[in-house]
């Protein structure tokens, strides 16, 4: 997707759709410049009027251009008071009508905003015109936006870069976690961030042979039922300039996840080809990186399994040792992604990172707590909080902060492991974040358990159903504040 700036007339730039934002109480002004005599001699006014479009945010109206002006489409869209999220609101919403209707260049008109926050709105865009149709008949598929040009935004190249190294990164999180599970394994999702590698980027990855000699039994343990064998990533982002932060993110990589022996019902197994979320965020997000290039050494980890049922399948009653030499008791396979991270969090505190931040689809008790759209965040540090929240605010994800308390630890104890991988049904999330925190030895650590907004079984705002790629963005922003 190209963006451009232009300083030309709206109803003169050839274009399949021309999407106005348009704030409370400047319908008039928005509209004038196509509702001049020439063009739609106040047609347009009058129908807003008729439709009772006042711009408040989440309104829309789509009219034809019939022929008046260059555009085939007008979409006028509410932006409310303008803010950052009601303006990316109508953006989305843009980006969503423009690949129902197979639209190749859309303009995206801010000429009624004072201040338009052009990152967000490009960004969100992108979210709404996703589509993963690749094994869609090709006649049934709608093309995608190929430009967008942007009216009344000024002109900052390193805006659209911003933007557009967000939405590359967003845009790969997401097909990776929509890709079918016979395509998308441990070991293609190695190739993938083996293919990022590039003068700022090294990656190293471990077959099976060297994660069980390394000691990392919670990857070896859960992928061993499996026919195609765990591989666990270690990625390395070094900063050009000086280095003004060190941090570890880590992500949940179980591209497949039928519970093992516990195994899943049917419905809860279609979709668990979405349960490595978390590592195609990290993925993702060091591709946005590579083009942002922060002055912040990153380093992303994680460890890809399948979570099967055979013959040789970790079982009920296995103690596995883990890669700190804790042991754990198992007592459901199907709580396998805390195992996976373990190791995971005790590799990335040996590099002694100034932050470590794992992201998960861990449970299914934080979507109950937090519905769809909420992640749910973990950590002691009200430093760390604030900064998460901040960059989730300017992403436009959500994050809400759950308690970490040690008093649930005793549902953690085992009778012949140290830990046992399960903490009962009341507070699951919360035990499972204690879980974690046993494998972690530097100050700042975040756990945030995305299950909820990582996968849409339907749509939801401007999101297609499917993978969304959430937390890229958090993390970029977060990432690029600290090598500020």
């Amino acid at each position: 997707m190209r963006h451009v700036y232009s300083s030309s007339s709206s109803a003169d730039l050839s274009a399949d759709l021309l999407a106005v934002l348009v704030p409370t109480g400047a319908v008039a002004a928005a509209l004038g410049e196509l509702d001049a005599a020439a063009y739609f001699g106040g047609a347009l006014a009058k129908l807003a009027a008729d439709e009772e479009f006042t711009g408040k945010a989440g309104q829309s109206l789509a009219v034809p251009g019939l022929g008046r002006i260059s555009p085939r489409r007008v979409l006028i869209l509410g932006v409310g008071g303008g803010t950052d999220a009601e303006v990316a609101l109508a953006a989305g919403t843009a980006g969503n009508e423009a690949r129902k209707r197979g639209a190749k260049h859309v303009v995206l008109s801010f000429r009624a905003m004072a201040n338009p926050t052009v990152r967000s709105a490009l960004e969100a865009f992108a979210e709404g015109n996703y589509r993963f149709d690749k094994y869609k008949a090709e006649a049934s598929r709608k093309a995608a936006v190929e430009q967008v040009s942007l009216l009344g935004a000024g002109e900052d190249a390193h805006t659209l870069a911003l933007a557009e190294a967000g939405i590359a990164g967003q845009n790969l999180a997401r097909d990776l976690v929509n890709e079918q599970p016979a395509e998308c394994h441990p070991q293609s999702l190695a190739k993938v961030a083996e293919g990022l590698a590039n003068d700022r980027i090294t990656v190293t990855v471990l077959d099976e042979v060297a994660i069980k000699e390394k000691g990392m039994g919670g990857i070896y343990g859960v992928g061993q039922g499996s026919e195609r064998p765990p591989r666990f990533v270690h990625a390395r982002y070094e900063p050009k300039g000086h280095c003004k932060a060190h941090v570890a993110i880590i992500g949940k990589g179980v591209t497949f996840d039928s519970g093992g022996l516990s195994l899943k019902p049917n419905d809860g197994m279609l979709t668990m080809r979405c349960d490595m979320a978390g590592a195609a965020a990290v993925i993702g997000t060091l591709k946005a990186l590579s083009a942002i290039q922060p002055n912040v050494r990153v380093d992303v980890i994680f460890g890809a399994v399948e979570n099967m049922p055979s013959g040789n399948s970790y079982k009920l009653g296995d103690i596995l040792k883990m890669y700190n030499g804790k042991t754990v008791e198992v007592h459901n396979t199907d709580a396998e992604g805390r195992l996976v991270l373990a190791d995971c969090l005790t590799y990335a505190s040996q590099l002694k990172p100034d932050v470590v931040i794992d992201l998960a689809t861990l449970t299914g008790a934080a979507v109950v707590a937090l519905g769809d759209w909420y992640s749910a965040l973990y950590t002691r540090s009200d430093e760390l909080n604030e900064q998460l929240q901040t960059a989730a605010t300017g992403a436009h994800e959500a994050v809400w902060r759950m308690p970490l308390p040690d008093l649930y630890k005793d549902k953690l104890k085992a009778d012949w492991g140290d830990l046992k991988n399960v903490g009962g049904r009341a507070g699951g999330s919360i035990t499972a974040a204690l879980f974690l925190s046993e494998f972690v030895t530097v100050e700042k650590w975040a756990h945030i358990d995305i299950a909820g907004p990582a996968f849409m079984d339907s749509p939801l705002m401007h999101f297609a159903p499917g993978g969304t790629g959430t937390m890229v963005r958090t993390l970029t922003r977060w990432i690029e504040r600290l090598g500020e």
